[in-house]
């Protein structure tokens, strides 16, 4: 009886460390069924792509912008199966902002020409794109001589009227 006992519990013993095994080496998704939901996400997110491998997905790709990098890796964490993420985006560069146009001496001088006579008591004089107002106004006459100066797109406009 005793050697009947040993030998269920040796028995019990092994078919229960064998289904432990079993469950504890049960693997979770595989890699191909993550990268598959990886793709279906990423379609909102076009220049951006992941690959998996073992569980470890690697982002690459240039965003527009650093939140477009941070969505795009916060979805991938949500994706079942993923255990870390590597993010190797790139922010692509703002774009180039387009210069000033400064308009050249001669049409400014012109266009001055017609701004003062409108304002007789109004000097105007143009020195590499800068405009120097002199002599004597309304301050009430002040914001309409501006506004039409700075359409002419000067450089810089130095204002030394003296106002009444």
């Amino acid at each position: 009886m005793k050697k009947s006992i040993l030998k269920f519990s040796a028995v019990a013993l092994i078919v229960s460390g064998s289904f432990t095994t079993l469950q504890s080496c049960k693997s979770g998704p595989k890699d191909a069924d993550i990268q598959a939901a990886i793709e279906t996400s990423a379609s909102s997110y076009p220049g951006l792509s992941a690959s998996v491998k073992d569980g470890v997905a690697t982002l690459s790709g240039t965003a527009p912008d650093e939140a477009a990098k941070v969505a795009f890796e916060n979805s991938v964490k949500g994706v079942a199966g993923v255990k870390s993420v590597v993010n190797n985006i790139t922010v692509a560069p703002p774009a180039p902002v387009a210069p000033v146009e400064i308009t050249a001496d001669d049409p400014l001088s012109k266009g001055l020409k017609d701004v003062t006579a409108a304002f007789p008591t109004v000097q105007a004089a143009v020195a590499d794109g800068v405009v120097t107002l002199t002599g004597e106004l309304k301050r009430s006459e002040l914001p309409m001589l501006m506004k039409t100066v700075n359409s002419l797109k000067p450089k810089k406009v130095e204002n030394k009227i003296t106002l009444k």
